[in-house]
């Protein structure tokens, strides 16, 4: 009996229910509940504020997106904002360091062993001996400064002896062994 009676406080089925259902709410809560309750109908909001209520929401999102923060100590520390301008007095270094690898300290020398002379005629691939700090970048400029090369892939290994050795595929328009015989003088 005790369960039918909250059901049908909770789920009135008729509509002098749903009168003394708005009255119930108004008594326990203590707000003012629309005195007439209309059946199935919206409430009639004019367009414009509906509008108006949409776009802010599409704007600024229903659901809120606040990051919280963990903080992992009890001492709350103000953020350090102070950024002092700078004016020095003297420059703090006078002479500004030469390059430490320039495309002729990147390249040492090209390769003409018999491996690297297969290579060349093969795989269109150029073999040089290189800095053991230069990356696969600075190769690739080095060479195009130094002999005007296009290279589509530089490949890297450590030797043995500690030297770095670059493995230079060049495009497809470009001859390798043409480019040995003309600008390295391998050939």
């Amino acid at each position: 009996m005790v369960l039918g009676e909250i059901l049908n406080f909770f789920f009135p089925s008729s509509d002098d229910q749903l009168d003394n259902f708005a009255q119930r709410r108004q008594q326990i809560t203590g707000d003012m509940a629309p005195k007439d309750v209309k059946k199935g109908g919206a409430s009639k909001a004019p367009k414009s504020s509906q509008a108006k209520k949409a776009a802010q929401a599409a704007l600024k999102g229903v659901h809120s997106h606040k990051a919280t923060k963990v903080r992992t100590t009890t001492t709350f520390h103000r953020p350090k904002t102070l950024q002092l301008s700078r004016a020095p007095k003297y420059l703090r270094k006078s002479i500004a360091h030469e390059p430490r690898l320039d495309e002729h300290k990147v390249i040492v020398h090209p390769l003409n062993t018999e491996g690297a002379l297969k290579k060349i005629e093969e795989q269109n691939t150029l073999v040089f001996i290189v800095d053991v700090k230069a990356n696969k970048a600075q190769i690739k400029q080095a060479l195009k400064k130094l002999y005007d090369i296009d290279t589509v892939k530089i490949n890297t290994l450590i030797r043995p002896d500690g030297s770095k050795k670059a493995f230079a595929r060049l495009t497809a328009d470009v001859d390798a062994l043409d480019i040995a015989a003309t600008k390295l003088g391998l050939v």
